[in-house]
């Protein structure tokens, strides 16, 4: 039973989750487009790469094919690919007028973000497990299984918070959905690049291993690549205290909780002060 307090404040913290959740999602249904094209990018990757690149990086890869290798930094791609489009959804409500309509209701900045994001979580797992399908038919092995695939999904989630909320920032900041695009996409492939994405770190010019250090992709890509082989694979930080693959998830997936809750705390506080701009 609703109370007048609740109903001045939209119903609590959990009622404004889930109807922006619900919201959001129902978007992404009616607009498939979007999900189909944020694919379309990473499954050119994995398959070119597997195809033109396989037997050259086989050499410089122990133990493993080039799809076993591959297939967690294409997962990581998708979760990227996914999260930039985010920003993009964000401009079109505030095009629409809908992103001011919610800045001077009473529900909560915080829960806002959080509904929105869980949107997006949803459709980066539907198209993680597309992706890992594809990588096992084309001759990739999870090693750790079903429950290793469903951790693969869950590193993708926790990689991909950081990247939505700094496209919501953009979008908030620029309110144009062209220099949000751009934006996004102008971090998108040089990060990957200069990453344990594609090919071990030491086959690597030495800045590139520098610059992977302070990488986020490097660590969602080396917790996705432990979890896929069943082992330690973390590339930049010497961790031997947790034994095996653990060695790679604590410290990587510790770094990305930071970065989810850092970049997380600064997109709330945009849109918190993009509401007090526009009520003013």
């Amino acid at each position: 039973m609703s109370t007048p307090e609740a109903d001045r404040h939209g119903g609590g913290f959990a009622s404004d989750v889930w109807v922006t959740f619900v919201r959001w999602t129902i978007k992404s249904v009616r607009n498939p487009f979007v999900l189909v094209v944020s694919l379309v990018q990473p499954i050119i990757f994995l398959v070119l790469f597997t195809q033109v690149f396989g037997g050259v990086a086989t050499a410089a890869i122990e133990g493993i094919s080039y799809e076993t290798y591959l297939v967690p930094a294409i997962v990581i791609q998708v979760a990227l690919v996914a999260a930039a489009t985010s920003g993009i959804g964000l401009v079109n409500d505030i095009e629409t007028g809908m992103f001011e309509k919610i800045l001077v209701s009473p529900m909560n900045r915080t829960a806002v973000f959080l509904g929105k994001t869980l949107a997006e979580v949803v459709r980066i797992v539907v198209q993680v497990v597309i992706v890992l399908g594809l990588g096992v038919l084309l001759g990739a092995e999870i090693e750790t299984g079903i429950a290793g695939a469903i951790a693969i999904a869950a590193i993708c989630v926790v990689f991909s918070v950081w990247f939505t909320a700094f496209s919501n920032v953009l979008a908030v900041v620029t309110r144009d959905e062209e220099s949000t695009i751009i934006g996004a996409n102008l971090l998108q492939l040089p990060l990957l690049f200069v990453s344990s994405a594609f090919l071990p770190l030491p086959a690597l010019p030495d800045w590139i291993r520098t610059v992977a250090t302070f990488n986020p992709i490097t660590y969602g890509v080396d917790a996705a690549r432990a979890v896929m082989l069943g082992e330690d694979t973390m590339t930049v930080i010497e961790v031997t205290r947790f034994g095996g693959m653990w060695d790679t998830l604590v410290p990587a997936l510790a770094v990305l909780v930071g970065l989810a809750l850092t970049f997380g705390s600064v997109a709330v506080y945009a849109i918190g002060r993009a509401a007090s701009a526009d009520v003013r």
